[in-house]
């Protein structure tokens, strides 16, 4: 089957460092998926309740459309992480881009991804304090949690 790669990855800088180390293996007959969890707010841009403040309907607009355009600059950096791997050797039929919207929580969904036969996950540290990381946890200290019998490359 081979080696099989999910990169974590958003528009950050620490996931294009993952996306870097991944380039840098020298694996290009891997397979790999830039796979990112997005905030699932399409249901906010849908409502339509007589609930809702006449504030939230004024804003509803604007907020949907900065939504969109998170979306848009994680598929670009997509693209732009995709066109590294394909600089490095990697066959661009072997790598997959994918989006979903969040479901249980980025951590969780991520590791749920990669139970979908991935041999690795290869993510980026985020740069928290350790104070703030201590009571709120990492997406990287989650993953690093919840996947078993996986190899987990954490990229500094």
């Amino acid at each position: 089957m081979g080696l099989q790669i999910l990169i974590a990855f958003d528009d950050s800088a620490n996931a294009m460092r993952a996306v870097d180390h991944v380039a840098g293996l020298h694996v290009p007959e891997a397979k790999v998926t830039l796979f990112s969890v997005l905030q699932n707010t399409a249901a906010l841009c849908d409502m339509d309740s007589p609930e809702l403040t006449e504030y939230f309907h004024k804003q509803q607009t604007q907020f949907c459309v900065l939504e969109d355009k998170k979306k848009e600059l994680v598929v670009a950096a997509q693209e732009k992480a995709k066109a590294k791997l394909v600089a490095a050797g990697f066959k661009p039929a072997n790598i997959a881009l994918k989006t979903e919207p969040k479901k249980k929580g980025i951590a969780r969904d991520i590791v749920a991804e990669a139970q979908q036969g991935y041999n690795m996950i290869v993510l980026g540290r985020r740069g928290i304090s350790s104070i703030r990381e201590f009571f709120l946890g990492s997406v990287s200290q989650k993953v690093l949690h919840l996947a078993k019998d996986m190899s987990i490359l954490l990229v500094n």
